[in-house]
């Protein structure tokens, strides 16, 4: 039996993009390219976020402003989903919305109770432009739609609102990596 690499083996842990860097904060540019390097920054991906003991992140978290995420994350059933999409797009955000703790490898040791819902589908492709389509409930429904705003320009403190976004923010401010 052939045993497919793990994700990341062949992959550079890059720098970490962190609060405040404007490709965070920017919409990403739809991939187009669909050669080795496209195979190369999902491989980066993959090794960053291991490296950071992360379950999901974006391109643009490492300094690249393309519409790609990678994941390696467990639903509630503590089922474990790894993949990754190139040019996803979130189509569907439904069922109970859910305050829960919530995370960022660019916000490192900041957490906030962010509100999500409890189902999420996002379409994408592969790294070969094959179609996908990835449904997640709840942690993994967090994980997804956590991604597609990153790729959108938005970090989770955007969604937060009054004391709990001042705490994070003065938490990001105060925190030994900030600018």
């Amino acid at each position: 039996m052939r045993r497919r690499p793990i994700p990341g083996s062949s992959g550079l842990v890059r720098t970490m993009s962190l609060l405040g860097d404007p490709v965070l904060h920017g919409a990403c540019e739809p991939v187009t390219d669909f050669g080795p390097a496209l195979s190369r920054l999902i491989e980066d991906l993959y090794a960053t976020m291991y490296a950071a003991d992360g379950v999901g992140l974006a391109a643009n978290q490492i300094g690249v402003p393309l519409r790609v995420f990678v994941y390696d994350c467990p639903d509630d059933e503590d089922v474990r989903h790894v993949g990754h999409l190139v040019n996803p797009r979130l189509v569907e955000a439904d069922g109970i919305e859910i305050r829960g703790p919530e995370g960022c490898l660019s916000l490192p040791g900041i957490e906030a109770g962010t509100t999500r819902c409890d189902r999420a589908v996002v379409e994408g492709v592969t790294t070969d432009n094959t179609p996908v389509r990835v449904e997640g409930t709840g942690f993994f429904a967090r994980c997804l739609q956590h991604e597609c705003d990153h790729l959108e320009g938005t970090v989770y403190t955007d969604r937060l609102t009054g004391l709990r976004r001042r705490r994070a923010l003065r938490a990001a401010r105060r925190a030994p990596w900030s600018a």
